[in-house]
């Protein structure tokens, strides 16, 4: 079975990497390379940030800002087909494309 690396940016947006290993193994490796580079950026960052921004207020905030945009991004590694495209099953010829359409009623005839 092949693996694919699935990023859930936010936490709950799933995004394809197009990532795909042979063994579970790689893809867990793989993942835990994306985050050390999440948290490698983060670092960068708050390091620049504790240096340039003034107010320990601001830079709180926008700390807290950074780390939910870097750090709340996961992998996950999910099964992935191997280049074995699944044709999607074609619906039944049973029910016509369209309904039957209801024979106009006649309009009520006049009363002597």
């Amino acid at each position: 079975m092949k693996w694919m690396l699935v990023v859930l940016v936010g936490g709950m947006t799933p995004v394809n990497t197009d990532l795909v290993f042979d063994k579970f193994a790689d893809c867990l490796a793989a993942e835990e390379q994306m985050r050390k580079h999440y948290t490698d950026a983060f670092e960068v960052w708050d390091r620049w940030a504790a240096a340039n921004i003034e107010r320990r207020r601001e830079y709180s905030k926008m700390r807290d800002l950074q780390a939910k945009r870097l750090l709340s991004n996961i992998g996950t590694c999910v099964p992935h087909a191997g280049g074995d495209a699944i044709a999607p099953q074609q619906p039944s010829n049973s029910m016509p494309s369209q309904p039957p359409q209801a024979a106009p009623t006649p309009p009520p005839s006049p009363k002597p």
